[in-house]
């Protein structure tokens, strides 16, 4: 049995670097000012993907990723890891976009570039927004079946995927006919690392966005490599590539609108000395369970 799979994979802004200009003042993120990382959940999604690719030889594996041209690294991230390749969502019309934008344009593009998708695995959310809701409305608009908050994909036969899921309280077993979207915890297992001789044939892997203006991959140094091999040219798309709707694209597209930002430091007012005697101990946890902290 051969797949076809779709990761769906974010450039995110590593919110451990935080600073009072990581908003601008239209409430959106200040992307220009933090380091950009690979979501940290869509690489537990890539594993679960490149597993299964390990599992039925000639499956696929490709990247679809939503940002400007800086976030093709994600693409390049995933084919260093095992990834046949990937696509790059990138339009002006795209910016701003909350969930439900965002969901549309993924769910559009994979419409266009791969129809007879066999699962999209995606992370369960991503860090900067934390609202596990692209993954929902993804499988939503594309009419698909869903198995949220994976842990592990057991099987895959018969057309069916069984899946373990983690939840509040336990885990369950989950099956579902394919094709179907899951996403996937953090606590899920970690992606492998970068394969060396991955990391050769595809570092000069460039999306058409990551040229300097003007200039042609022709014009590029190892410009032979380039014609030769096709998979060094990341493939981009914009809303005209996909048809989408303007309207449903960007902040056009997205109802939700950030209010006020701000940054909040907590401060302790008080502070309390314990030593080790069972009576401050006992002490501590009465006072903690009166306050309904704990309990």
């Amino acid at each position: 049995m051969k797949l076809n799979i779709i990761v769906l994979a974010k450039q995110v802004p590593d919110t451990r670097n935080v600073g009072p200009d990581a908003m601008t003042p239209e409430g959106t993120v200040n992307r220009s000012a933090l380091p950009a990382i690979f979501n940290p959940e869509d690489l537990n999604a890539l594993e679960q993907a490149l597993r299964l690719k390990d599992q039925f030889p000639g499956t696929t594996v490709n990247v679809l990723t939503m940002g400007p041209g800086r976030a093709a690294e994600v693409i390049r991230e995933a084919m260093y890891r095992g990834a046949d390749g990937g696509w790059l969502l990138t339009d002006r019309a795209f910016a701003g976009a909350d969930t439900l934008a965002t969901s549309y344009a993924l769910a559009t593009a994979i419409k266009h570039v791969c129809p007879n998708v066999d699962l999209v695995i995606g992370g369960r959310q991503a860090i900067d927004g934390d609202t596990a809701q692209v993954g929902p409305q993804v499988a939503e608009k594309l009419g698909l079946n869903q198995i949220t908050y994976t842990e592990e994909v057991l099987s895959l036969k018969d057309g069916r995927i069984t899946v373990v899921r983690h939840i509040d309280g336990g885990v369950e077993t989950v099956e579902s006919p394919i094709p179907c979207v899951l996403t996937v915890n953090g606590s899920a297992a970690p992606c492998r690392p970068r394969n060396v001789k991955r990391l050769m044939k595809f570092k000069r892997a460039l999306a058409p966005l990551e040229l300097a203006q003007g200039t042609t991959y022709e014009e590029l140094p190892y410009a032979d490599q380039y014609a030769k091999k096709q998979y060094l040219k990341i493939q981009q798309l914009t809303t005209a590539d996909i048809n989408a709707d303007l309207q449903q694209c960007g902040l056009a597209g997205s109802p939700t609108k950030v209010k006020a930002v701000q940054n909040i430091v907590f401060k302790a007012k008080e502070s309390k000395t314990l030593t080790a005697a069972d009576a401050d101990i006992n002490g501590l946890i009465q006072e903690l369970m009166n306050e309904k902290i704990i309990g």
